[in-house]
């Protein structure tokens, strides 16, 4: 039986791609990895200290400092996201709107923030939101970081819906 030409061609690129590699080697996997979009187990996350609302009705902010501890650069490119959970009940806050969409760029040591603002429900009432954890999802991922919300009920917006009134800023340059 003979090998067609077609055959012969197809079998001698795979060998040759097969040849082209070097290996890969530690100096390709960062270069690879540079730039690459943040994961939020490599970032140290601080949530605080609050500037709490007192009060149903008063406005709270909550920022969150985030911090790169790998050794490779990573991109944060859009806005973060954070979710409500009250029991059985799981909400999204809206972004802020002025919040811009932009790309940050995160060296090891770098560090972004962005703010959490809500405003205070009253304990127990019909139009507030009893959370017990909230959710933070950086862009284009699935992996949350969950922390425990100690800043009372959020109130739910005034519009008959079940969205709290609640908004995230976009990340902010910090540090240095």
């Amino acid at each position: 039986m003979r090998a067609t030409p077609l055959t012969v061609a197809a079998l001698a690129a795979a060998l040759l791609l097969t040849a082209c590699d070097d290996g890969g080697g530690e100096a390709d996997s960062k270069a690879t990895a540079a730039g690459s979009a943040c994961r939020i187990d490599e970032l140290a996350v601080r949530v605080g200290p609050a500037n709490a609302a007192p009060a149903a009705g008063d406005t709270g902010n909550v920022p969150v400092t985030l911090t790169n501890r790998s050794g490779a650069e990573c991109t944060l490119d859009g806005l973060p996201a954070v979710e409500f959970h009250a029991g059985g009940t799981s909400t999204t806050v809206a972004p802020d709107e002025a919040a811009g969409a932009k790309k940050t760029t995160l060296v090891k040591g770098a560090s972004t923030s962005f703010t959490l603002t809500y405003v205070r429900g009253e304990k127990g009432g019909s139009k507030s939101l009893a959370v017990e954890t909230a959710k933070i999802y950086l862009p284009g991922s699935a992996k949350p970081h969950s922390f425990a919300w100690s800043y009372g009920d959020v109130a739910l917006k005034s519009d008959g819906g079940q969205a709290p009134d609640a908004s995230v800023s976009g990340f902010q340059q910090s540090g240095d």
